[in-house]
């Protein structure tokens, strides 16, 4: 037996060499992912960075705790606490206390925000002064080397910056860290920017003492390598790892769905055209059983061979992916690939798994195969689909559909949810591509009959080679569908949920002019005293917040929230409600949404402030649940601390957008915000991809596209083998090589057409059902197909099809010419 699989292998080496790379290609990046995730589960914790020398880092309370019955509860404050005054002045009797800033430093001619702090705490890094002094007046500052000002080469002492608080003079100029490009003020200075400190540094020897003053009041005190909870975005780490394991996670999975895909339809189709070696193999009195063993140990040699090959090539590639994620900035810069076994194992045995699966239903059609079979000669194909494929695909596109009604009368928010719109698609994908050998027979007659009308035979040959060539037609079109439906479901909804938010965002706006602010703290009261006396304007300063309720007693949730005045917000936007009025929000009520547990108009509900200050407020108002992004609505009272970052303006009847345009900009300064019209506000808030998402998404979709072009390719060139009699024919009928090689270029054409037609159908209704949802929702958007990204994925696919086709064709027919030449002479 494992002689004649040998034998078959070599003979028929180009019938597996797509199976072959296709599977090494999953083994291997399912070994990658595996080495990638393996690595990233053990992450070192980052080392403090901005008090790595810092006796005791005191930090006011950042965190809510919530005692449930099942564990206590955290969420991190949208506004933490400063350290109480009392605190402060118990711990001023054990050492110095530093007060720690960080605001945004604006510089005219970089081309990013800088980090402003006070000179005090530039040693607690430590940060050493390489040039120059430190800094004495308001208006001088000390900068670290590693930050570049745009052409102009490293600032250095006597250079003068323009920042948006002002021209300031640079006096010295510390070595760069690596973690921040920063600049120092005087801590007088560092006060006026930044009024309010969140965390101190006390240097004492005694942190047991400061544990006992600080005792009771909430805070947080941070010594050894606790102290990195003090830095910036102390968790960056491990949410960059977490977005990459999603989106390696993402790939992998859709790995092992291509390639089972791509393995078990080629299985299916070269055992359709060994029809004639199996009956040969019956009539010679093999049984049903043998063949099907001998299909299956071709299918463990070629998985064992492939398998071993991903593993190396994975083994290689691990390394090359980890520098580009790291230099793509989707992981942290120490990131590397580790030393593990359990990825290889994992790799090999799937893909081995994976052929064997893939051959199995190949097998059992094998072993039915009858002598007679032997004695055939037509390549018509009669039979197209077995039973249980037909079952199979059926089965799914009725899992497919009633999960969609399910999601669509239950919860049709989740389908909105981005794990879902990745992974529900694939049902549907799938059972399409199993039933392909049926869906594509009414397409190839209708370009059959469309093409029988051309002048001439060569339209009639090409039309009815595919519709009677229904299997080799299905194995090329169901891996162009599978791509191109893969990118209109992925691409397409990711597009049509932002402009679905970009309406609802142009429905809420009702203002003419939309002033942003440049940083986190927000405009300064008097820029807000001088936009509310404008005249002929209606203003309404918001601020952004958070609230957080405890759903079900054990789930703590946090939802975005904005806080502002019912009369402003009663002039300036247009909520989408549901019931109650903007009119009724005071101090002692909240606006909500349909998705919250709670949602009746005149119910309290139990809610924890920005500050983590606990509330009882009554709903004045409920929101639609939209795409997610109808947040809460307070009033400023409940929203201490929050500065204000938006203010919208709405012109009174009578005043010209010009006039008010320009009183707006006056008041507020260049450095402190934007003046903006409605429509160019729209366009900047216009939302997109994030970066992490839309790079796994182009990953998957490459996968895609490289699996389908070997599939095409493999299917192309197998049946191009096979069909060598019918090319020869056609020059004895009359037919020049060139006319050979345009219909079987067409022939190709053709099928990639038929198949990117039905992946486009299929993406439509993956789509229309992202609509349904969205209708639910009260989301009134149009369906987004990326029809860039269709038409490069066909047109890849149609490339691939044609050089499959047109390049083993022309070698046989040259071949034969050269024969009969030999031949004549």
């Amino acid at each position: 037996m494992l002689t004649s699989t040998l034998a078959a292998l070599r003979t028929r080496w180009v019938a597996f060499t797509g199976s072959f790379v296709a599977l090494a290609l999953g083994v291997g990046l399912l070994t990658v992912m595996g080495l990638a995730l393996a690595s990233a589960s053990q992450a070192p914790e980052r080392k403090p960075e901005r008090f790595a020398t810092a006796p005791v880092v005191i930090q006011g309370a950042d965190t809510l705790r919530v005692p449930t019955p099942i564990g206590e509860r955290t969420h991190k404050l949208a506004h933490p606490r400063a350290v109480p005054d009392s605190v402060r002045a118990r711990l001023e009797k054990l050492g110095q206390v530093v007060e720690d800033r960080s605001f945004g430093v604006r510089v005219e001619g970089v081309p990013r925000d800088l980090v402003g702090h006070p000179w005090s705490t530039a040693a607690f890094a430590p940060y050493r002064l390489s040039e120059g002094r430190a800094p004495r007046a308001d208006d001088e500052v000390v900068v670290s080397e590693d930050w570049v000002r745009r052409g102009a080469g490293p600032a250095r002492p006597g250079q003068r910056l323009h920042t948006a608080e002002g021209h300031v003079r640079v006096v010295g100029v510390v070595g760069g860290l690596g973690f921040e490009d920063a600049v120092f003020y005087t801590d007088r200075r560092a006060a006026e920017l930044a009024p309010r400190s969140g965390q101190l540094v006390v240097d004492t020897d005694d942190p047991a003492a400061v544990r006992a003053a600080a005792h009771g009041s909430g805070v947080r005190v941070l010594t050894g390598e606790a102290r990195r909870l003090a830095d910036p975005d102390p968790d960056r780490d491990s949410t960059a790892l977490t977005a990459m394991t999603a989106m390696f996670g993402t790939a992998g999975g859709l790995s092992a769905f291509v390639s089972v895909f791509v393995v078990a339809s080629t299985f299916a189709f070269a055992v359709a055209q060994r029809r004639r070696e199996f009956g040969l193999l019956r009539m010679a009195g093999a049984t049903p059983a043998q063949v099907r063993r001998a299909v299956l140990l071709e299918a463990l040699v070629v998985g064992a061979l492939a398998s071993a090959a991903g593993c190396v090539l994975g083994g290689y590639g691990a390394p090359a992916l980890a520098r580009w994620v790291v230099d793509e900035k989707l992981a942290p810069g120490w990131f590397t690939i580790q030393h593990h076994t359990w990825p290889y194992h994992a790799a090999f045995w799937t893909g081995l798994l994976v052929a064997l699966g893939g051959a199995a239903v190949a097998s059992w059609r094998a072993g039915r195969t009858a002598p007679t079979e032997a004695l055939r000669e037509a390549s018509v194909d009669t039979r197209t689909m077995t039973w249980s494929r037909g079952l199979c695909g059926g089965a799914l596109l009725l899992t497919a559909a009633g999960t969609l009604l399910a999601s669509l009368l239950s919860d049709p928010g989740d389908l909105l949810h981005r794990k879902t719109y990745v992974i529900r698609p694939m049902l549907l994908i799938t059972g399409v591509a199993l039933l392909a050998p049926l869906l594509v027979r009414p397409p190839a007659r209708l370009v059959a009959r469309l093409a029988g009308r051309l002048p001439g035979a060569a339209g009639l040959l090409m039309g009815q080679n595919a519709a009677t060539g229904a299997r080799r037609t299905a194995a090329v079109a169901a891996p162009v569908l599978v791509t191109v439906a893969l990118a209109g479901s992925l691409l397409g909804t990711t597009a049509t949920l932002n402009e679905a938010k970009a309406t609802e965002t142009r429905a809420r706006t009702a203002a003419d002019f939309v002033v942003t602010a440049h940083g986190e703290d927000g405009f300064e009261a008097a820029t807000l005293r001088r936009l509310r006396r404008i005249p002929g304007t209606e203003v309404s300063a918001t601020a952004s917040t958070a609230v957080y309720t405890l759903e079900d007693g054990v789930a703590l949730i946090k939802s975005a929230a904005r806080a502002g005045e019912s009369a402003g917000l009663r002039s300036t936007t247009r909520l989408p409600l549901a019931s109650g009025s903007v009119g009724d929000l005071d101090d002692d009520s909240i606006i909500v949404n349909e998705e919250w547990a709670h949602h009746t108009v005149g119910e309290r509900v139990n809610v924890w402030l920005g500050d983590g200050t606990r509330r009882s407020l009554r709903i004045a108002a409920v929101m639609t649940t939209g795409t997610g992004d109808n947040g809460a609505y307070v009033t400023p009272r409940n929203a201490r601390h929050a500065p204000v970052d938006r203010v919208e303006v709405r012109l009174g009847e009578g005043t010209g957008a010009a006039r008010a345009a320009a009183a707006l900009r006056r008041a507020v300064p260049r450095s402190e915000g934007e003046v903006s019209t409605r429509e160019k506000w729209l366009r900047s808030a216009y939302p997109g991809t994030d970066r992490t998402t839309r790079t796994g998404l182009l990953l998957v979709l490459g996968i895609a596209l490289l699996y389908t072009g070997i599939a095409v390719a493999n299917t192309m060139v197998m049946s191009t083998a096979d069909r060598a009699p019918e090319l020869a024919l056609l020059q004895l009928t009359g037919a020049t090589r060139w006319q050979v090689l345009r219909i079987t270029a067409a022939e190709a054409l053709m099928v990639v057409v038929v198949g990117g037609v039905l992946g486009i159908a299929v993406a439509g209704l993956n789509l229309a059902g992202v609509w349904g949802a969205l209708e639910l929702l009260s989301v009134r958007a149009p369906i987004r197909l990326p029809w860039t990204a269709l038409g490069t994925a066909t047109g890849a696919c149609a490339v691939a099809a044609v050089l499959s086709a047109v390049l083993p064709a022309a070698l046989r027919l040259r071949r034969r010419s050269t024969a009969l030449s030999t031949a004549c002479a």
